[in-house]
Protein backbone atom coordinates (compact mmCIF):
# COMPACT_ATOMS: atom_id res chain seq x y z
CA UNK A 1 0.00 0.00 0.00
CA UNK A 2 2.38 2.61 0.64
CA UNK A 3 4.48 1.79 -2.21
CA UNK A 4 1.61 2.89 -4.49
CA UNK A 5 0.64 5.50 -2.49
CA UNK A 6 4.48 7.37 -3.25
CA UNK A 7 4.22 6.18 -6.80
CA UNK A 8 0.46 7.80 -7.22
CA UNK A 9 2.00 11.22 -5.20
CA UNK A 10 5.38 11.44 -7.92
CA UNK A 11 2.50 10.42 -10.37
CA UNK A 12 0.49 13.79 -10.58
CA UNK A 13 -1.79 12.69 -6.97
CA UNK A 14 -0.18 15.65 -5.64
CA UNK A 15 -1.18 19.08 -7.14
CA UNK A 16 2.54 20.28 -7.13
CA UNK A 17 3.99 16.74 -8.84
CA UNK A 18 4.60 14.67 -11.57
CA UNK A 19 2.29 16.21 -14.70
CA UNK A 20 1.51 19.57 -12.25
CA UNK A 21 3.63 22.45 -11.81
CA UNK A 22 5.46 23.72 -9.14
CA UNK A 23 4.50 27.56 -10.15
CA UNK A 24 3.81 29.69 -7.03
CA UNK A 25 -0.16 30.47 -6.99
CA UNK A 26 -0.57 33.35 -4.74
CA UNK A 27 -3.70 34.08 -3.04
CA UNK A 28 -5.96 37.17 -4.95
CA UNK A 29 -5.21 40.55 -2.88
CA UNK A 30 -8.39 41.00 -3.29
CA UNK A 31 -10.06 37.84 -1.46
CA UNK A 32 -11.33 38.55 2.14
CA UNK A 33 -9.93 35.89 4.59
CA UNK A 34 -10.42 37.83 7.43
CA UNK A 35 -14.11 36.21 8.00
CA UNK A 36 -12.91 32.76 8.64
CA UNK A 37 -10.62 34.29 11.10
CA UNK A 38 -12.27 33.49 14.63
CA UNK A 39 -12.95 36.09 17.44
CA UNK A 40 -9.99 36.63 19.73
CA UNK A 41 -11.94 35.29 22.22
CA UNK A 42 -10.81 32.01 20.70
CA UNK A 43 -7.84 30.85 22.17
CA UNK A 44 -6.55 27.68 21.50
CA UNK A 45 -6.15 25.44 24.86
CA UNK A 46 -5.77 21.57 25.20
CA UNK A 47 -8.09 21.75 28.54
CA UNK A 48 -11.07 23.83 27.82
CA UNK A 49 -11.27 23.79 23.87
CA UNK A 50 -12.30 20.62 22.03
CA UNK A 51 -14.08 20.03 18.76
CA UNK A 52 -16.96 18.26 18.07
CA UNK A 53 -17.51 15.34 15.45
CA UNK A 54 -21.49 14.77 15.07
CA UNK A 55 -22.13 11.22 15.68
CA UNK A 56 -25.21 8.83 14.54
CA UNK A 57 -25.42 7.43 18.34
CA UNK A 58 -23.49 10.16 19.97
CA UNK A 59 -20.78 12.61 19.41
CA UNK A 60 -16.92 12.74 19.71
CA UNK A 61 -15.10 15.14 21.85
CA UNK A 62 -11.53 15.73 20.52
CA UNK A 63 -8.74 17.62 21.43
CA UNK A 64 -8.02 20.44 18.86
CA UNK A 65 -4.80 18.59 17.40
CA UNK A 66 -4.28 15.75 15.93
CA UNK A 67 -1.09 13.62 15.97
CA UNK A 68 -0.35 12.63 12.27
CA UNK A 69 0.88 9.15 11.47
CA UNK A 70 1.54 8.49 8.34
CA UNK A 71 5.24 8.26 8.98
CA UNK A 72 5.02 5.86 11.76
CA UNK A 73 6.44 2.38 9.82
CA UNK A 74 6.22 3.67 6.43
CA UNK A 75 9.39 3.28 4.49
CA UNK A 76 8.49 4.52 0.78
CA UNK A 77 8.00 8.15 2.10
CA UNK A 78 8.96 8.93 5.46
CA UNK A 79 12.37 6.34 5.75
CA UNK A 80 11.10 5.15 9.16
CA UNK A 81 13.42 3.01 10.79
CA UNK A 82 12.39 0.43 13.74
CA UNK A 83 14.81 2.48 16.00
CA UNK A 84 12.33 5.38 16.28
CA UNK A 85 9.96 3.95 18.12
CA UNK A 86 11.30 4.45 21.57
CA UNK A 87 11.60 8.43 20.88
CA UNK A 88 8.07 8.09 19.28
CA UNK A 89 7.11 6.85 22.63
CA UNK A 90 8.12 9.48 24.32
CA UNK A 91 6.71 12.34 21.96
CA UNK A 92 3.33 10.63 22.56
CA UNK A 93 3.89 10.07 26.56
CA UNK A 94 4.48 14.09 26.61
CA UNK A 95 1.62 14.82 24.38
CA UNK A 96 -0.95 12.35 26.47
CA UNK A 97 0.20 14.23 29.80
CA UNK A 98 -0.92 17.47 27.64
CA UNK A 99 -4.42 16.36 26.75
CA UNK A 100 -3.38 15.43 23.23
CA UNK A 101 -4.29 12.46 22.56
CA UNK A 102 -6.04 11.96 19.16
CA UNK A 103 -4.04 10.26 16.63
CA UNK A 104 -4.83 10.57 12.58
CA UNK A 105 -3.61 7.14 10.60
CA UNK A 106 -5.10 4.89 7.74
CA UNK A 107 -4.67 1.35 6.14
CA UNK A 108 -2.11 2.73 3.60
CA UNK A 109 0.20 4.27 6.07
CA UNK A 110 3.00 1.68 6.46
CA UNK A 111 0.96 -1.10 4.62
CA UNK A 112 -0.89 -1.34 8.15
CA UNK A 113 2.20 -0.95 10.24
CA UNK A 114 1.02 2.77 11.92
CA UNK A 115 -2.11 1.18 12.46
CA UNK A 116 -0.11 -1.58 14.45
CA UNK A 117 1.89 1.03 16.29
CA UNK A 118 -0.91 2.66 17.50
CA UNK A 119 -2.05 -0.15 19.25
CA UNK A 120 1.18 -0.38 21.12
CA UNK A 121 0.70 3.06 22.19
CA UNK A 122 -2.67 2.54 23.38
CA UNK A 123 -2.05 -0.25 25.69
CA UNK A 124 -3.23 0.45 29.23
CA UNK A 125 -4.60 3.33 28.76
CA UNK A 126 -8.29 3.53 29.27
CA UNK A 127 -10.33 3.50 26.41
CA UNK A 128 -12.06 7.20 26.73
CA UNK A 129 -8.53 8.40 27.16
CA UNK A 130 -7.82 8.72 23.60
CA UNK A 131 -9.36 9.81 19.93
CA UNK A 132 -8.15 7.64 17.30
CA UNK A 133 -9.26 7.97 13.47
CA UNK A 134 -8.32 5.67 10.36
CA UNK A 135 -8.99 5.82 6.93
CA UNK A 136 -10.69 3.24 4.37
CA UNK A 137 -7.89 2.51 1.56
CA UNK A 138 -9.68 3.25 -1.55
CA UNK A 139 -6.80 2.30 -3.93
CA UNK A 140 -8.72 -0.11 -6.38
CA UNK A 141 -6.01 -2.57 -6.39
CA UNK A 142 -7.69 -5.20 -4.13
CA UNK A 143 -10.64 -7.34 -5.14
CA UNK A 144 -13.23 -6.30 -1.83
CA UNK A 145 -12.60 -2.50 -3.23
CA UNK A 146 -13.36 -3.75 -6.65
CA UNK A 147 -16.33 -7.04 -6.38
CA UNK A 148 -17.65 -5.98 -2.90
CA UNK A 149 -17.95 -1.74 -2.91
CA UNK A 150 -20.26 -1.56 -0.40
CA UNK A 151 -18.99 -4.02 1.80
CA UNK A 152 -15.68 -3.02 1.19
CA UNK A 153 -15.67 0.02 4.28
CA UNK A 154 -16.44 -2.58 6.98
CA UNK A 155 -14.22 -5.58 5.86
CA UNK A 156 -11.26 -3.12 5.92
CA UNK A 157 -11.81 -1.76 8.79
CA UNK A 158 -12.13 -4.93 11.10
CA UNK A 159 -8.40 -5.77 10.05
CA UNK A 160 -7.65 -2.22 11.33
CA UNK A 161 -9.51 -2.96 14.32
CA UNK A 162 -7.49 -6.08 14.73
CA UNK A 163 -4.41 -4.61 14.09
CA UNK A 164 -4.79 -1.98 16.77
CA UNK A 165 -6.02 -3.99 19.08
CA UNK A 166 -9.41 -2.36 19.38
CA UNK A 167 -12.94 -3.00 19.60
CA UNK A 168 -13.77 0.11 17.61
CA UNK A 169 -12.83 3.96 16.62
CA UNK A 170 -13.61 7.61 16.59
CA UNK A 171 -13.85 8.60 13.33
CA UNK A 172 -13.54 6.58 9.76
CA UNK A 173 -12.75 7.97 6.77
CA UNK A 174 -12.92 7.91 2.99
CA UNK A 175 -9.28 8.14 2.14
CA UNK A 176 -9.76 9.98 -1.18
CA UNK A 177 -12.63 10.40 -3.98
CA UNK A 178 -10.97 7.71 -6.32
CA UNK A 179 -12.84 4.55 -5.33
CA UNK A 180 -14.16 2.84 -8.43
CA UNK A 181 -18.07 2.68 -6.05
CA UNK A 182 -20.63 5.46 -6.03
CA UNK A 183 -20.64 8.34 -3.19
CA UNK A 184 -24.14 6.37 -2.46
CA UNK A 185 -22.53 2.78 -2.57
CA UNK A 186 -19.72 4.11 -0.17
CA UNK A 187 -22.19 6.13 1.88
CA UNK A 188 -24.00 2.60 2.94
CA UNK A 189 -20.42 0.94 3.61
CA UNK A 190 -20.11 3.74 6.03
CA UNK A 191 -23.71 3.26 7.37
CA UNK A 192 -23.10 -0.33 8.09
CA UNK A 193 -19.58 0.62 9.97
CA UNK A 194 -21.61 2.87 12.62
CA UNK A 195 -24.73 0.48 12.72
CA UNK A 196 -22.21 -2.13 13.78
CA UNK A 197 -20.31 0.17 15.83
CA UNK A 198 -17.27 -0.10 14.33
CA UNK A 199 -16.91 3.81 14.05
CA UNK A 200 -19.07 6.60 15.98
CA UNK A 201 -18.97 8.96 13.40
CA UNK A 202 -17.43 8.68 9.49
CA UNK A 203 -16.18 11.62 7.42
CA UNK A 204 -13.98 11.95 3.82
CA UNK A 205 -10.96 13.24 2.85
CA UNK A 206 -9.74 15.38 -0.20
CA UNK A 207 -12.89 15.52 -1.44
CA UNK A 208 -14.28 18.72 -3.22
CA UNK A 209 -17.34 20.74 -1.97
CA UNK A 210 -19.83 19.55 -4.13
CA UNK A 211 -18.83 15.81 -3.31
CA UNK A 212 -18.54 16.32 0.52
CA UNK A 213 -22.29 17.59 -0.35
CA UNK A 214 -22.97 14.89 -2.07
CA UNK A 215 -21.76 12.07 0.37
CA UNK A 216 -23.46 14.34 3.16
CA UNK A 217 -26.86 13.93 1.67
CA UNK A 218 -26.20 10.03 0.87
CA UNK A 219 -25.29 9.69 4.77
CA UNK A 220 -28.18 11.41 5.95
CA UNK A 221 -30.44 8.66 4.20
CA UNK A 222 -29.35 6.66 6.83
CA UNK A 223 -29.66 9.01 9.60
CA UNK A 224 -25.68 9.38 9.74
CA UNK A 225 -23.69 13.14 9.58
CA UNK A 226 -20.92 13.63 7.82
CA UNK A 227 -18.42 14.73 10.57
CA UNK A 228 -15.40 16.07 8.68
CA UNK A 229 -13.82 16.43 5.67
CA UNK A 230 -10.13 16.50 5.56
CA UNK A 231 -7.63 18.28 2.73
CA UNK A 232 -4.06 19.86 3.02
CA UNK A 233 -4.56 23.09 3.71
CA UNK A 234 -1.86 25.54 4.92
CA UNK A 235 -0.23 29.23 4.53
CA UNK A 236 1.10 27.56 1.56
CA UNK A 237 -2.06 26.12 0.52
CA UNK A 238 -5.09 28.55 1.63
CA UNK A 239 -7.54 26.54 -1.56
CA UNK A 240 -10.19 24.67 0.77
CA UNK A 241 -10.25 28.76 1.76
CA UNK A 242 -10.86 30.23 -1.17
CA UNK A 243 -12.69 27.59 -2.89
CA UNK A 244 -15.58 27.81 -0.49
CA UNK A 245 -14.56 24.53 1.62
CA UNK A 246 -14.40 26.21 5.05
CA UNK A 247 -17.51 28.34 4.55
CA UNK A 248 -19.54 25.07 3.27
CA UNK A 249 -18.54 22.96 6.28
CA UNK A 250 -19.26 25.61 8.39
CA UNK A 251 -22.62 25.74 7.26
CA UNK A 252 -23.51 21.94 7.57
CA UNK A 253 -21.51 21.60 11.00
CA UNK A 254 -18.64 19.51 9.09
CA UNK A 255 -15.17 19.75 11.24
CA UNK A 256 -12.59 20.41 8.43
CA UNK A 257 -9.18 18.99 9.42
CA UNK A 258 -6.22 20.05 7.76
CA UNK A 259 -3.44 17.51 6.75
CA UNK A 260 0.21 18.34 5.95
CA UNK A 261 -0.47 21.23 8.23
CA UNK A 262 3.17 21.87 8.20
CA UNK A 263 3.54 21.73 4.70
CA UNK A 264 5.80 18.40 5.04
CA UNK A 265 8.41 20.58 7.13
CA UNK A 266 8.58 23.56 4.66
CA UNK A 267 6.93 25.79 7.61
CA UNK A 268 8.76 24.23 10.26
CA UNK A 269 12.28 26.37 9.44
CA UNK A 270 14.11 23.00 9.28
CA UNK A 271 14.53 23.38 5.33
CA UNK A 272 16.41 25.89 3.58
CA UNK A 273 16.90 26.31 -0.34
CA UNK A 274 20.42 25.02 0.48
CA UNK A 275 18.81 22.29 2.31
CA UNK A 276 15.62 20.65 0.38
CA UNK A 277 12.82 18.71 2.11
CA UNK A 278 13.48 14.73 0.79
CA UNK A 279 11.75 14.29 -3.13
CA UNK A 280 9.35 11.74 -1.15
CA UNK A 281 7.93 14.79 0.44
CA UNK A 282 5.57 15.68 -2.18
CA UNK A 283 2.71 17.75 -0.82
CA UNK A 284 3.34 21.73 -1.56
CA UNK A 285 6.52 20.66 -2.96
CA UNK A 286 7.88 24.15 -4.34
CA UNK A 287 11.49 24.78 -4.13
CA UNK A 288 12.10 26.61 -0.91
CA UNK A 289 13.61 29.42 -2.40
CA UNK A 290 10.56 30.59 -3.48
CA UNK A 291 8.86 30.24 -0.22
CA UNK A 292 11.67 32.64 1.44
CA UNK A 293 9.00 36.16 1.75
CA UNK A 294 6.53 33.18 3.49
CA UNK A 295 9.12 32.11 5.64
CA UNK A 296 10.25 35.56 6.62
CA UNK A 297 7.41 36.82 7.77
CA UNK A 298 6.77 33.16 10.13
CA UNK A 299 9.79 33.38 11.42
CA UNK A 300 9.58 37.10 12.54
CA UNK A 301 6.55 36.29 14.13
CA UNK A 302 8.00 33.34 16.35
CA UNK A 303 11.18 35.48 16.99
CA UNK A 304 8.53 38.25 18.81
CA UNK A 305 6.48 35.65 20.57
CA UNK A 306 9.65 33.49 21.62
CA UNK A 307 7.95 30.59 19.78
CA UNK A 308 8.79 27.77 17.06
CA UNK A 309 7.65 28.76 13.52
CA UNK A 310 5.78 25.43 13.63
CA UNK A 311 3.90 27.13 16.50
CA UNK A 312 3.07 30.15 14.06
CA UNK A 313 2.01 27.86 11.51
CA UNK A 314 -0.10 25.94 13.82
CA UNK A 315 -2.00 28.70 15.32
CA UNK A 316 -2.79 30.58 11.73
CA UNK A 317 -5.11 26.79 11.31
CA UNK A 318 -6.90 27.05 14.21
CA UNK A 319 -7.17 30.97 14.09
CA UNK A 320 -9.43 30.03 11.23
CA UNK A 321 -11.39 26.93 12.73
CA UNK A 322 -9.33 24.84 11.26
CA UNK A 323 -8.17 21.22 13.05
CA UNK A 324 -4.87 20.67 12.34
CA UNK A 325 -3.29 17.48 11.56
CA UNK A 326 0.77 17.51 11.93
CA UNK A 327 3.47 14.90 11.84
CA UNK A 328 4.91 13.45 14.77
CA UNK A 329 8.03 10.82 15.49
CA UNK A 330 9.97 12.16 18.30
CA UNK A 331 9.51 13.74 21.45
CA UNK A 332 11.29 17.47 20.31
CA UNK A 333 8.41 17.89 17.41
CA UNK A 334 5.85 17.23 20.00
CA UNK A 335 7.50 19.95 22.03
CA UNK A 336 7.22 22.45 19.62
CA UNK A 337 3.76 21.90 18.25
CA UNK A 338 2.19 22.03 21.55
CA UNK A 339 3.82 25.54 21.55
CA UNK A 340 0.80 26.24 19.12
CA UNK A 341 -1.58 26.52 22.45
CA UNK A 342 -2.11 29.44 25.15
CA UNK A 343 -2.02 32.14 23.18
CA UNK A 344 -3.22 33.68 19.71
CA UNK A 345 -2.12 35.40 16.58
CA UNK A 346 -3.31 39.24 16.46
CA UNK A 347 -5.65 40.08 13.60
CA UNK A 348 -2.72 42.20 12.42
CA UNK A 349 -0.32 39.31 12.26
CA UNK A 350 -2.75 36.90 10.51
CA UNK A 351 -3.18 39.91 7.80
CA UNK A 352 0.51 40.09 7.18
CA UNK A 353 0.53 35.80 6.96
CA UNK A 354 -2.31 36.22 4.45
CA UNK A 355 -0.17 38.48 2.67
CA UNK A 356 2.44 36.45 1.81
CA UNK A 357 0.14 32.83 1.83
CA UNK A 358 -0.35 30.55 -1.30
CA UNK A 359 -3.36 29.44 -2.77
CA UNK A 360 -1.88 26.09 -3.72
CA UNK A 361 -4.22 24.01 -6.71
CA UNK A 362 -6.36 20.82 -6.58
CA UNK A 363 -5.73 17.64 -8.96
CA UNK A 364 -9.16 15.25 -10.23
CA UNK A 365 -6.24 12.31 -9.63
CA UNK A 366 -6.50 12.82 -5.61
CA UNK A 367 -6.53 16.18 -4.19
CA UNK A 368 -10.13 17.20 -5.02
CA UNK A 369 -10.52 19.53 -2.64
Amino acid sequence: MQHILQTGLSSGMSATEGIHSQKLHKVDPNFDGFKYVLPQSFVPDLKSKQVTFKGAYGDVKAPYIIWGAWAWGDEATWHWKPEELSGLKEGWQLAVKAGATFIDTAQAYGSGESERICGELFKGMPRDQFVIQTKWYVVPDNPTNLFSPSKAPAKMLKESLERMGLEYIDVYIVHGHIHTSSIAQVAKGLSECVKSGMTKTVGVANYSVDDMIKMADELAKYDIPLATNQCEYHILRRLPETEGMLQACRDRGIVFQSYSSLAQGRLTGKYTPEHEPPKTYRFSSYPMKDLEPTLNVLKEIAGARSTSVSAVALNYNMSKGVVPTVGIRSRQQVEQNLQAFGWRLTDEEIQKIDSVSLEGKATALWQQG
